[in-house]
């Protein structure tokens, strides 16, 4: 006796159950990790750590690929694009033009360290980022600051806490309106920086090291942690990036204002 196939009933079922299994995650973010500038090798270790990161807080994450240029069709499936250690110009103004009615449609952004040190030249994307990479130290240990532990993912935050990563010093705020959420005490370890061009005494008594704030419409989180592959494997900034990227993508998580 012929036994039917299952194959055509069990490809069927995967179409039918596909579009619930799509809808059931919370949100969807694009990654972005081009370089045209300086290439941190931690991208190697952050793209793993987003992608597990997705999968336990069931939301689906895709990566962009420089030969598919961010359009309008392209972008509309998106919540939130997140930008992992970019450096230096990668968009063209139409893609510019795309990303910016994108923020502007009540979408998300997330920067990640060297998200900061990307389009100097568009200021558009600076004041989204809102403080822009000026120079930074060698690699040294600091006591890193929650300044609002109110903000999704540094709810178990001690209020201090010993950090070793490479310690970004920025140029002034490009808008007024920055929520700062974690500083760093520049009298735990050595600010200064010379690069000739480029000289750095410090920031001085508020030196932020990450933030959020409303912008053109959407939403903005950047935090300039994530130099080194190992940062990628701690709990605390693994929390601290996903509240980043959940109320990037969804507006949730703040308290309610009274």
């Amino acid at each position: 006796m012929q036994r039917r196939s299952t194959t055509p009933f069990l490809l069927a079922l995967c179409a039918c159950l596909l579009p619930a299994l799509l809808s059931a995650q919370q949100f969807r973010a694009l990654l972005v990790t081009e370089t045209a500038g300086w290439h941190h090798g931690s991208i190697t270790s952050g793209i793993p750590a987003l992608e597990k990161l997705a999968e336990r807080h069931q939301f689906a994450i895709d990566r962009q690929q420089h030969a598919l240029p961010i359009s309008d069709a392209s972008l509309e499936k998106y919540d939130v694009i997140i930008m992992l250690n970019t450096t230096g110009d990668l968009f063209n103004d139409e893609e510019q033009a795309a990303f910016e009615r994108f923020i502007q449609s009540g979408k998300g952004w997330v920067g990640i360290h060297s998200a900061s040190d990307t389009e100097y030249d568009w200021a558009w994307y600076t004041q989204l980022v809102g403080h822009m990479f000026n120079v930074h130290p060698h690699n040294q240990t600091a006591m890193l600051q929650v300044r609002d532990g109110n903000f999704p993912g540094l709810e178990r935050w001690p209020e201090r806490m010993l950090w070793t990563d490479e310690w970004y010093d920025f140029q002034d705020a490009t808008v007024d309106d920055l929520n700062y959420i974690l500083t760093v005490d520049e009298t735990t370890y050595d600010a200064t920086a010379d690069w000739g061009a480029k000289k750095t005494d410090g920031m001085g008594e508020l030196h932020p090291i990450a933030w959020y704030h409303d912008f053109d419409g959407g939403r903005a989180f950047y935090t300039a942690l994530g130099h080194i592959d190992q940062t990628f494997e701690d709990a605390f900034f693994l929390e601290h990036l996903y509240g980043g990227i959940y109320w990037a993508a969804t507006g949730k998580g703040l308290p309610t204002k009274k």
